[in-house]
């Protein structure tokens, strides 16, 4: 099992910046990598980032490249996610969650969620 704790979200005004960190406990070591997903009021759950726990191989969406940086503690066994120039776009919940076999983009191949953080991105 593994444990998944997201922090560092909240209000920020268009053009500014926020960083998520996600820690994590338990049997990360089992996991192929961790993803960012996010999900606005009404909409799906879509793919933001993800980092593998081996290689560190990173992926971004088409939305956020350029944008946002997906990065890891090892030592910590925490992620990170930093979000510059961000849009009300960008505006939703945050969730981290580790699996990944499959296909990264997919939420359903992700087995440990945590609980969401709220980024909100004014005009």
């Amino acid at each position: 099992q593994v444990q998944l704790v997201e922090s560092g979200g909240g209000l920020v005004q268009a053009g500014g910046s926020l960083r998520l960190s996600c820690a994590a406990s338990g049997r990360t070591f089992s996991s192929y990598a961790l993803g960012w997903f996010r999900q606005a009021p009404g909409k799906e759950r879509e793919f933001v980032a993800a980092i593998t726990w081996r290689g560190g191989f990173k992926y971004y969406a088409d939305s956020v490249k350029g944008r946002f940086t997906i990065s890891r503690d090892n030592a910590k066994n925490t992620v990170y996610l930093q979000m510059n120039s961000l849009k009300p776009e960008d505006t939703a919940v945050y969730h981290c969650a580790v699996g990944g076999k499959g296909g990264l983009a997919n939420p359903t191949n992700f087995d440990s969620w945590g609980q969401g953080t709220q980024v909100t991105v004014s005009s």
